[in-house]
């Protein structure tokens, strides 16, 4: 197996831009962890980054955008250069009509890192961004170091109800008066009284309300609709790796869960520990399904400790063909008469 460091680990926190792509600084914090634009194909793409060292990349999931990983980025930024995108069609990226799938996601952050400057990588992917990270790897391996799924999409097919109920004809109507301000701030309302009298069910609520606000804009809704469809239907994820994750043996990569997690089971993630072979798992007992948000610290922590004791691996294209082989068979193929 082919081992190296990235040349590229070096990198910090300063991207540079190249001819494909403008840059422009759009926000600065105080913090460090600052947001930048590029013009990508004729869309802006946002993302933020923080600290220095060998890269990391930070995935968010469906409604979610790059501002959530703030907690985690900060205690990452200490040793790693941190980059958090926001996936087109969420956060402050462009919301174009077009292509939301996995590989068309994964797409863009390839042309969004080569843009700015940054080699392979460690990736963290927290649920739809867990199978967009996966994608990623299927896609480009040799610029994957790592890979650390956190509540990840794709590993099973059972998911909640309520992503369920929006996959289904019509839901955009429903989704229209769920996003309006006095409804989510309502919800907030309840989240809090829920707190007061210990239920742990304002937690939930408080989640609902945090993927409803920004889908208050139209053509935000159109896009989460159809980043939506194309990996959950009526009856629950339609899109998995199951079949691929043998691919990821030689790859350091470790499983993420908050044990409180009613979005996406748990077992989905003991399963594909199973599954992949030298993997880690790990759980956090403070965490539901927003694990960076939740419990950033304890993330962070798990986090630092996987990166600091494996080595980042780059897989070549005769490593890769010898992993696809492995488990291929061919024969002569003889059309019925």
């Amino acid at each position: 197996m082919h081992v190296r460091e990235s040349p590229e680990s070096g990198s910090t926190s300063s991207p540079r831009a190249v001819r494909c792509a403008s840059e422009v600084s759009i926000e600065l914090s105080e913090d460090g962890f600052d947001a930048w634009q590029v013009d990508l194909h004729g869309h802006h793409v946002i993302y933020r980054t923080a600290g220095s060292g060998p890269p990391v990349v930070l995935i968010h999931g469906m409604v979610n955008s790059s501002r959530h990983w703030r907690e985690v980025a900060l205690r990452l930024a200490e040793r790693h250069t941190v980059i958090a995108p926001d996936l087109i069609g969420h956060g402050d990226s462009a919301t174009p009509r077009g292509d939301y799938s996995l590989g068309a996601h994964a797409a863009a952050i390839r042309d969004l890192l080569t843009a700015i400057g940054i080699g392979p990588s460690t990736f963290v992917g927290h649920s739809l961004g867990g199978g967009v990270a996966m994608q990623f790897f299927w896609q480009f391996p040799h610029r994957v170091e790592r890979l650390a799924l956190v509540s990840s999409g794709g590993l099973g097919h059972d998911v909640s109800p309520l992503l369920r109920a929006a996959a289904l004809p019509g839901a955009s109507v429903g989704l229209r008066l769920a996003a309006n301000r006095r409804c989510v701030a309502a919800l907030d309302r309840l989240a809090t009284r829920l707190d007061a009298y210990g239920s742990k069910r304002g937690v939930y609520l408080r989640a609902v309300a945090r993927a409803l606000r920004p889908l208050e804009r139209a053509s935000s809704r159109k896009a989460f609709l159809q980043t939506l469809r194309a990996v959950i239907d009526v009856h629950g994820q339609r899109v998995g790796a199951l079949d691929r994750l043998y691919l990821l043996d030689p790859v350091p990569t470790m499983i993420v869960w908050g044990e409180r997690d009613n979005t996406i089971p748990l077992e989905h993630g003991r399963s594909a520990h199973a599954a992949i072979p030298h993997s880690r798992f790990e759980t956090l007992a403070r965490a539901a399904h927003f694990p960076h948000l939740e419990d950033p610290e304890g993330l962070a922590a798990v986090l630092c400790d996987f990166i600091a004791t494996t080595e980042p691996y780059r897989l070549d294209d005769a490593d890769w063909s010898e992993l696809i082989t492995a488990r291929s068979i061919r024969r002569r193929y003889l059309r019925a008469a």
